[in-house]
Parts: structure tokens; sequence; C-alpha cells
């Protein structure tokens, strides 16, 4: 069954990651210029499709996993560590903004790597990441390669964004924030993660040879350095947030959901995302909340478009703490590092 299951979630990863790689290239080809605000839109459906929503079933996913039920002294518990969490990295903004945005940064690199290295061993069944030091490179590559890229390929755009984000909470913490932007340390960074890639990917083929495995992962490696490369990051990320990262996870969570994942098995794709879509809509509910509570308690009120994405990250970085941690369990509880 988990197989047959596994099957249609490689299919369906497969699609929507190359359908959102190929609508970002096709898009900065056909247009010489994206303004703003439709390089927003991707970011924007992400509110309330997949992106925000693809952790909202975090308190359902562990007493899946260990299959036990789900009790009320479980939720109380897990949504008042949860919001300990949340609520101590929203405080980090407000004291040190720049050290909160540099650790978002970290934090999200490590995230977005552990969801494809558990995407690459448990869904698609890669042969060539034997090691707890392979898997380890190959998180630090796919978690780098969207947020280490675009410094290196759209500094001024990157520039942005994270002037947009730390001005809400101190304008003149920006300026801590210039060095990181200079050409020599982007030099660095792009030859230091051109190694690593190599590193990573020469690992692989020396264990596993040219295989089915290593090639997807060698395809996949490439083809997103070559999105983040040449799409604009706002637009970038936000294609990428939702229809790669947030649709590996929720096919995560709906293959250890027994019910939807029969569903899946048996081809009712619909029918697994719509349990998903379910159990999701409470949580999705209180995340909204969430953002809408920050774009009213940022010590700078929200203006601008710049602004309006500047309180949306902040609101995914404070849920994605917490969220980070859930997943990293969920890592221990299927034996992704063992």
């Amino acid at each position: 069954m988990a197989g047959d299951a596994a099957d249609v979630a490689a299919s369906v990863s497969l699609v929507c990651g190359v359908v959102a790689l190929v609508t970002g290239v096709a898009l900065v080809t056909l247009f010489d210029s994206l303004p703003l605000s439709v390089q927003l839109v991707p970011l924007a459906v992400s509110v309330v499709v997949l992106g925000l929503p693809h952790g909202a079933v975090d308190h359902l996913v562990l007493p899946r996993v260990r299959e036990k039920p789900v009790s009320l002294r479980w939720l109380v518990g897990f949504g008042l560590g949860y919001l300990a969490l949340a609520a101590s990295y929203a405080i980090g903004w407000y004291l040190e903004p720049v050290l909160a945005f540099v650790g978002f940064i970290l934090l999200t690199i490590f995230h977005w790597g552990q969801g494809d290295v558990y995407a690459l061993v448990s869904i698609f069944d890669v042969d060539h990441l034997e090691t707890r030091f392979q898997r380890a490179l190959t998180l630090c590559v796919r978690g780098g390669i969207p947020m280490l890229v675009p410094l290196v390929a759209f500094p001024e755009q990157y520039a942005f964004v994270a002037t947009a984000v730390v001005e809400l909470f101190d304008p003149a913490a920006t300026s801590a924030l210039e060095p990181v932007f200079a050409p020599t340390v982007r030099a660095w960074v792009a030859v230091g993660f051109t190694a690593l890639v190599a590193v990573s990917l020469g690992w692989g083929l020396f264990q596993a040879g040219p295989s089915r495995s290593w090639t997807l992962d060698a395809g996949e490696t490439v083809g997103l350095v070559a999105f983040f490369a040449v799409v604009p990051p706002i637009l970038a990320i936000g294609l990428y947030f939702a229809f790669w990262h947030s649709v590996r996870h929720v096919l995560r969570t709906v293959l250890v959901d027994r019910p939807a994942a029969d569903a899946l098995e048996a081809g009712s794709l619909r029918t697994a995302l719509w349990r998903f879509t379910r159990d999701a809509a409470p949580l999705t509910a209180g995340a909204l909340v969430v953002l809408v509570g920050l774009a009213l308690a940022v010590p700078r009120t929200p203006a601008t478009l710049s602004d309006l994405l500047g309180v949306y990250l902040v609101c995914l970085a404070v849920l994605t703490l917490p969220h980070t941690v859930v997943v990293s369990l969920l890592d221990w509880e299927q034996r992704i590092w063992a």
C-alpha cells in the first residue's frame, strides 16, 4: 500500500515541481520585466493555498505516524509548546530584527533542505544517499539553493526583501546587512556553494554511478539552480514555496494519514487532498489570525506592497520555527537519518 501511494506522491511532486519551474522561466522569457504586483501573486496565493496551510496539520502528524489517538491532552500540550516557540521568535524580531532575519534564512535552509531529503529518501526511494553525511550534504545543497543562489544572481532584489522585513521593526538596522551584498562576499558564496553542489552530486555518482535515482537528484538540483539563477527571487520563492516545498510536505502528511494514503493508492487524489484540507482548515485560520495580528503589531504600519511582503515573511518565520521542530521529530519517527 505505502509503496503504491508513494509512487503517486512521487508523480504529483514531479509534475508540480516541473510546472512551477517552467512557469517561472517562461514568464521571465516572455516579459522583459515583471512588476512587483505580478511577482507577488504566487506568494499571495500561498496565504490560503498550499503555502501557509502546509504546516496546519502539525498537530496530527506525530500521533498518526505513531499510530496513536489524538487526545485533548496531546492537543493542549502541543498547542502550548507550538505557541511558546512561535512567540519567542516573534519577540526576537522586535529585539534584534537583523539577527532574526539571518536566523530565518538559516532556518529556511535547514527546513527546506530536510523537506527535499525526505522526498528523495522516502517518496522517490533513491539509493545513493546511504549515509547521514551524504544526506546532510544534500540538505545543505537543496536548502541552500533557494536562499543562496538568488543572493548571488539578484543582490539588489535580495536586499530589497531584507530591507522590507527589517524596516518593519527598525529602519536604521538595515545598514547592518549591507556587507552581505558586497561583490566579494557574493563571489565567495558562489564559489563555496558551487563546490558544495559538486561534492554532493559527485559523491553520489561515485557511490551509485549514473543510476536512475542519482539522475533524478542531479536533474532536480541543476534545474533548481538554473531556476533561481534566472527567475527574480520574489517570484521564484513564491512558486517554489507553494508548488515544490509545500506540495511535497502535504503529500508527506497524506502518506501518514491511513485513509488519505488509501485514497491516494486508489487513485483518488481529490479525496486525499480533501482530507488534508479539512484537517488543515482550523490551524490555517489560526495562522491567518497570527498574520493579521503581526500586521497590527509591527512598529511600522504596513502601507505598501513591500510592507505586506515583509509582514507575511515574518509570519512565515514565526510559524516555521515550531513547524521545523515538528518535521524534525517526524524525521526521527520515520528514520530519515537512521
